[in-house]
């Protein structure tokens, strides 16, 4: 079960039935975007839908209902809701709720096109995860993009005039770096300071904003927990598996080159989702066609390369992808097509993933951009034969040692790479390569940050 959409371009109530039945058609999606076009969804339709928010009147109630789903984050570490909330709610006083918003994967549209079309499940799901937890310091963390700032302002002046919201909402730029979206470079830029990821002790829902407990969750996250708060567990889990229940959104790179944000059941064949051919699976010799995936990215940038033919036997479930090294994360799905060089894309991003990498500490400072470059002989002809080597001893010293989890995200990302597109490097050896000069698959800003000004 699967519904897509095109990426775009950028008062207390009581609790009561919704007065319309559940969204959804007979497959049960979509539930997250309307059913037709990319067009945003303004207040008086978004009441039509689902009515006013359904406030609990006291904090905690909504919990246990949450517990019951089973909803787990969609930011990327599938953490249980639930459990979150109950530490922010248990941490003291003043807690702070930010919907987190940044989605500094450059693979990814699925947190934006979700703030663009449904702003008001998000903005109600800050309202009923404010309320659980007892807070009365409510922020978004967005991008910098005026045309979606603009569309959010206004969406939170329909809710002002409405009456609907219980606390304020402050929109928060989030500046235009990868590890902005981190829950500790999060809570470091909503308190005034950079956006600069820190040691995890304390940990955030202990001690982040301005030194307060901070619930953090991804807007998607706040879409379900509202529609959840409204429908209940048992319509959540009516997608979905037992051990993972409900939709995710993703965003999915085909190899024939389109690219869109699809709302899917956990639990979806990727073959379906890719549309994966039975020709899938060939990595370093001809392409039987273009369209034809070698490999897929699964999870993004910090995520893992899988051989097409090993994916096409996969769902989207943590519970297929962890034995192979892979996990669903934010729902990035990228298929190379079989007449691309993996190890050049590997070797591009890999860069990137280095230029982005906070800088403070050694495996960041020195040992991404140590492993960057020998990507780069790597992906070039006839590299030299310790290479290879140098790349594994270098991930290995890196791995753990972080103050953050990029390296260990980056590394995973790169030895992946090793395994998955071992034919390629063979080649490379040879003075050979399955695509030389062939134009970039895989998504990067147009501009790099790279000054410490752009960390604010």
């Amino acid at each position: 079960m699967t519904y897509a959409t095109a990426t775009p371009n950028l008062g207390r109530t009581t609790v009561r039935p919704p007065i319309q039945p559940p969204p959804g058609g007979a497959s049960g999606l979509p539930r997250l975007l309307p059913e037709h076009g990319a067009v945003p969804v303004d207040l008086p339709t978004h009441l039509g839908h689902h009515g006013r928010p359904p406030y609990r009147g006291q904090a905690r109630l909504l919990i246990p209902l949450l517990e019951e789903s089973g909803l787990t984050g969609r930011g990327g570490a599938a953490f249980p809701v639930s459990r979150k909330l109950t530490a922010v709610a248990a941490a003291g006083t003043r807690p702070i709720v930010i919907g987190n918003g940044a989605e500094g994967e450059p693979a990814s549209d699925k947190d934006k096109s979700l703030l663009w079309i449904s702003p008001h499940l998000v903005l109600d799901g800050l309202q009923l995860a404010a309320e659980a937890v007892g807070s009365s310091s409510v922020g978004l963390y967005v991008h910098r993009s005026p045309r979606l700032q603009d569309r959010l302002r206004a969406a939170l002046a329909e809710r002002a005039a409405a009456g609907i919201d219980q606390v304020p909402v402050e929109l928060i730029d989030a500046p235009p770096r990868f590890l902005a979206g981190e829950e500790s470079a999060l809570a470091s830029r909503a308190s005034g300071g950079a956006a600069l990821p820190r040691f995890k002790q304390p940990r955030v829902f202990e001690r982040g904003v301005a030194g307060r407990p901070t619930l953090v969750q991804n807007v998607e996250t706040l879409a379900h927990l509202a529609l959840i708060a409204r429908y209940g567990a048992r319509w959540f889990r009516s997608l979905g598996t037992a051990e993972e229940p409900g939709s995710m959104l993703c965003t999915v790179h085909r190899a024939d080159g389109t690219r869109n944000v699809v709302e899917t059941a956990l639990g979806t064949p990727l073959r379906n989702l890719l549309r994966l051919d039975d020709g899938a699976g060939g990595s370093g010799g001809a392409a039987p066609r273009a369209s034809t995936a070698q490999a897929v990215l699964v999870g993004g940038y910090h995520g893992a390369w899988l051989p097409a033919s090993l994916v096409a036997g996969m769902t989207l479930s943590n519970a297929s992808l962890r034995p192979a090294g892979a996990f669903t994360g934010a729902g990035v799905l990228a298929a190379l097509p079989a007449d691309r060089c993996g190890i050049a894309e590997t070797a591009r991003v890999t860069r990137y993933l280095a230029l982005e990498s906070a800088g403070q500490c050694g495996p960041c400072f020195n040992g991404l951009p140590r492993i960057a470059t020998v990507l780069d002989e790597l992906a070039g002809s006839r590299p030299d034969r310790r290479a290879l080597a140098d790349v594994r001893r270098w991930a290995g010293l890196v791995e753990g040692r972080g103050a953050c989890h990029h390296p260990d995200g980056t590394v995973r990302f790169v030895r992946s790479a090793l395994q998955a597109f071992r034919a390629e490097i063979q080649l490379h050896e040879h003075g050979r390569c399955t695509a030389p000069g062939a134009r970039p698959f895989l998504p990067l800003p147009a501009e790099t940050a790279t000054t410490d000004a752009d960390w604010n």
